[in-house]
């Protein structure tokens, strides 16, 4: 359960944007949109092989 404590004289919407920063980086949500539909093994190892190509292509081209 995630916890925010509201300091004294700070308005709700600062409470409430460290609320949605804590959320977010807990991965809730993300879990939640994946588990709505199955996927295969395989299909979710391609994707993963995928995005890594990708971000390595990224990385390599910013270095050199």
């Amino acid at each position: 359960m995630i916890v925010i404590n509201v300091k004294e004289n700070e308005s709700i919407d600062k409470a409430l944007k460290r609320f949605k920063k804590k959320f977010e980086r807990t991965g809730v949500l993300r879990e939640l949109r994946s588990r709505t539909q199955f996927e295969k093994p395989s299909v979710t190892r391609r994707t993963e092989k995928i995005k890594a190509a990708y971000k390595q292509k990224m990385y390599a081209k910013e270095n050199y």
